[in-house]
């Protein structure tokens, strides 16, 4: 289950990266040549300023997606880490069950709610011409991979040890090894 948890993130993983590098590479060549048309030629492009928001959207999206796989958003585990292992444990699993929760109910269901009712009205951007819809299948996307992400944080969570070694042996192990070290310095330096 595990091998095939982890095939299924290493694919995520790089179509998230691939879609992410492409986006931002064709969201600067967007903005630079905006800036160009605009100072060099002197008309802005009308569409570039719309082409870099729907962008900026979707990496921010996509990418808040990727920080929430690779636990790369700030957290505070201050208190948490004073609690026993299995006390941690449990906190971790109501967290990934949060947000597997928020992710399906805002992301998942709330975005694909709104991808259906834009293109039933068939809004369209206005310098570009594209259905609204589209560019707010962020949303669902976004949550797709935050949900994929988030139950295999959760079955890798609950899978892992609780176990850690107990600390007066890890402090006895200390003294032992520098009192050794301690008198192994007197000798030498008689």
């Amino acid at each position: 289950m595990r091998r095939a948890v982890s095939g299924l993130r290493t694919c995520m993983d790089k179509t998230l990266e691939v879609t992410l590098i492409l986006a931002v590479g064709l969201l600067v060549l967007d903005v630079v040549w905006g800036v160009f048309t605009r100072y060099a030629i002197g008309q802005q492009a009308n569409w570039t300023e719309e082409l870099a928001r729907f962008l900026l959207i979707w990496v921010s999206l996509l990418g808040g997606a990727v920080a929430f796989g690779t636990k790369g958003h700030l957290g505070v585990d201050y208190f948490v880490g004073k609690f026993h292992p299995d006390a941690r444990k449990a906190v971790a699993v109501l967290g990934h069950l949060v947000v597997l929760f928020f992710a399906g109910a805002i992301f998942l269901y709330g975005g694909f709610q709104v991808v259906r009712d834009a293109l039933a009205m068939e809004q369209m951007t206005p310098a570009l011409g594209w259905k609204m819809g589209y560019v707010y299948l962020a949303l669902p996307i976004a949550g797709v991979f935050m949900v994929l992400y988030s139950v295999e944080n959760l079955i890798e969570t609950v899978t892992e040890s609780t176990a850690e070694p107990d600390k007066s042996e890890s402090q006895e192990s200390t003294s032992e090894t520098s009192s050794k070290t301690s008198s192994k310095t007197q000798e030498a330096s008689k």
